[in-house]
């Protein structure tokens, strides 16, 4: 996958403009629900009467993708009620979400750390203090009551929505029994720390609650929010949370795995032109990008980028290499 380039091999072609965010969307109100309605402010929990499993929903574990705090919005308003079970909304990292300003979207993403990276007892036990580790403390004692968990979240750069099931066979069978988006992708999260579907709960193969994280679209795309919408909808009727409503046959759901992981080495590093998530590179070896002195080539044929970062920084996450998982018999 990373080659040294050869003597006198052709450069690449200077990386084309970059596509350009625009902002469809803007931050919900969540004023009704910042009091503390049940011990931990921006929580809500609703119980019904008849047992069932406990779903949580968590948007704003990155403050600038607020299409899932919209629709978790949405659902308080409507005062959506489960039929069985209990269904936790968690409105998670409201300190970077209050940051947000249109001007700079991008900088409200956390306020002193990735809240997705800090999922393992180690941190959350530990003396560290930051925004986000405190947040985390907070919301645990929810999330370690879940039996099913959504994570809501929207793309910086363009792609087909997904559904990461993280690297459980639970995940997965949660991810494809859902349906809504179609493509779900297995992988095993990022070297910079555990996400909060990467949480021991989730991720131990042989636990009985499972996790996926919903990457529904652009950050601040109007088609996002109606995705979201969508998927959340679809889980809770999964779950019996919602009642069943006769549908329209969908497409079934499309499994790959991710099998390399590209972290960028240098600051230099760059895509020869602005992928797209979700696209699929036919030839073994194509050249996908430079960082530093390394190139950058698929492994495989038919080769899906997840998520590409057109502009990572040094130790991020550039894509995520993925290819067809076939059925199992």
């Amino acid at each position: 996958m990373r080659r040294r380039p050869k003597f006198l091999e052709t450069l690449p072609p200077a990386p084309q403009a970059l596509p350009i965010c625009t902002q469809e969307i803007t931050p919900p109100d969540l004023s009704p629900w910042l009091a503390d309605h049940c011990g931990i402010p921006g929580v809500m929990h609703h119980e019904a009467p008849r047992p069932g499993p406990h779903v949580v929903l968590t948007a704003l574990i990155h403050g600038n993708e607020f299409a899932g705090a919209i629709v978790l919005d949405r659902l308080l308003r409507e005062q959506v009620r489960p039929a069985c079970g209990r269904l936790s909304l968690v409105f998670a990292n409201l300190a970077a979400f209050a940051r947000f300003t249109p001007d700079n979207p991008v900088a409200s993403r956390f306020v002193e750390e990735d809240m997705n990276r800090v999922w393992n007892r180690q941190s959350l036990s530990s003396p560290r203090r930051s925004t986000e580790l405190d947040r985390a403390r907070a919301i645990l004692p929810v999330i370690d009551t879940a039996d099913i968990l959504m994570d809501l979240h929207s793309m910086l750069w363009p792609g087909a929505p997904l559904i990461l099931a993280g690297a459980t066979e639970s995940g997965r069978r949660l991810s494809t029994m859902i349906g809504d988006p179609p493509l779900v992708v297995s992988d095993h999260g990022h070297q910079a720390g555990p996400r909060l579907i990467d949480y021991a709960r989730f991720a131990d193969p042989d636990s009985p609650y499972a996790a996926c994280l919903l990457e529904a679209g652009a950050h601040w795309a109007a088609d996002t929010v109606e995705t979201t919408d969508s998927a959340v909808r679809a889980l809770l009727r999964h779950c019996g949370l919602l009642p069943a409503v006769p549908e329209s046959p969908v497409a079934a759901s499309r499994h790959l795995v991710v099998t390399d992981i590209v972290t960028a080495q240098t600051p230099s590093f760059r895509f020869v032109r602005p992928f797209l998530g979700g696209e699929i590179i036919r030839r073994q070896g194509t050249l996908l990008a430079q960082d530093g002195p390394d190139e950058i080539r698929t492994p495989y044929p038919d080769c899906m980028l997840v998520m590409p970062n057109l502009r990572p920084g040094r130790g991020q996450t550039a894509v995520r290499l993925a290819q067809t998982s076939y059925p199992r018999p």
